[in-house]
């Protein structure tokens, strides 16, 4: 894994840390993360 890839981890690991409900995307071209798409669901009781 490449230095650029790990900060992405990072990243996307403290998102889904605050993500209670909702999914993740990860978008990989060329053994790269070029893309996340976080999509946050509220959920009302």
């Amino acid at each position: 894994m490449s230095k650029e890839n790990g900060e992405k981890w990072e990243e996307i690991i403290k998102k889904v840390d605050d993500l209670q409900y909702g999914t993740v995307l990860i978008t990989v071209h060329d053994n790269e993360i070029k893309q996340v798409d976080i999509t946050e669901k509220k959920r009302f009781v």
